[in-house]
């Protein structure tokens, strides 16, 4: 704007919990726990996958893979809000949000794309049983989860890209626990923020969209094929390997869509701050939960890996 002297933003003040100041040492706690939780319950899954040989399929190495996407997001957003929650002051450096942006789009669509990549080894198990071992081989699956990881270093890549190559001029506060897109978008300005904003929301319901869609279309088939087996038990032992895959997708797309297709309108800092937590600590939290508990194998497996190392401590 020509005539005023504009200053560029070189730090930012995540407001986060801020509307609740009572309730921050109570918040803490909880979240502090729930993020305690979310790592030992994924890195349990993780252990106990690589420990017990039954385990080795490519069922579990996606679940694995999904165990770790899930540790790096939660690491890359909670430790930071949990220490805002009790620091006086919120300030967060245009790197640090940058890398925290970076990291957390590439580890949330690394999650998205391995949800759909089991979601098709699922497929493929129950539609195309003969051909599993061919088309699910070792290099098979390790092909899909590269894939994975790689395309979500190129989503985090863009979307970081995209939103810091804007100019931010001030005020300087994001209305947000963590550097996010909408609430950064209010603080850019020129010509180009709708554009880019545009753009960035775009490329991000598409992978979404994409990703769901592909999902659907796997389930679609499996549905085909399990009303073609006679029996009702036959029907309930195969739908079964897929409960806990697709309890974990309805969660994790049921969030994801109260934070990108949420209706233009006017938002508060409270409404914002209690949506991104559902997406960002209450799913990784349930995910675990969900898969050691809806899959009996892998609970089994856990049970054993447990009692075997308890009594190895008490020894």
């Amino acid at each position: 704007m020509r005539g005023l002297n504009v200053s560029r933003v070189t730090e930012f003040t995540l407001l986060g919990f801020s509307a609740f100041p009572q309730l921050q040492p109570a918040l803490f706690s909880l979240f502090l726990l729930m993020y305690l939780c979310t790592l030992l319950g994924n890195l349990l899954i993780t252990a106990t996958v690589r420990s017990e040989r039954g385990l080795h399929t490519p069922m579990y190495l996606f679940l694995c893979a999904l165990s770790v996407s899930e540790v790096l997001y939660t690491v890359a957003i909670t430790p930071r809000m949990l220490a805002d929650l009790l620091a006086a002051r919120h300030a967060i450096s245009l790197r640090a949000c940058a890398s925290q942006m970076f990291f957390s789009f590439t580890f949330g669509f690394t999650h998205s794309f391995l949800l759909t990549a089991m979601g098709y080894d699922r497929y493929v198990a129950i539609c195309h049983p003969l051909r599993y071992p061919v088309l699910m081989g070792a290099r098979g699956c390790a092909r899909l989860v590269a894939w994975s990881w790689a395309g979500g270093c190129v989503m985090g890549l863009v979307v970081t890209a995209s939103i810091f190559h804007l100019t931010f001029c001030g005020p300087s506060r994001i209305h947000h626990f963590f550097c996010h897109v909408p609430p950064l978008v209010k603080l850019a300005c020129g010509r180009d923020v709708p554009a880019v904003a545009l753009g960035v929301g775009a490329v991000c319901i598409t992978a979404l969209l994409g990703c769901l869609l592909l999902i659907l279309l796997s389930y679609a088939c499996i549905v085909a094929a399990l009303l073609k087996i006679p029996s009702a038990e036959g029907r309930r032992k195969a739908f079964s390997t897929c409960a806990s895959h697709l309890t974990v997708v309805v969660v994790h797309y049921g969030f994801a869509s109260v934070i990108y297709l949420k209706p233009r309108g006017p938002r508060s800092l409270e409404g914002d701050t209690l949506t991104g937590f559902t997406y960002t600590v209450l799913t990784p939290f349930l995910s675990p939960i969900i898969f050691s508990l809806r899959n009996k194998e892998l609970k089994a497996a856990m049970k054993k890996v447990f009692v075997k190392r308890f009594s190895l401590w008490s020894t």
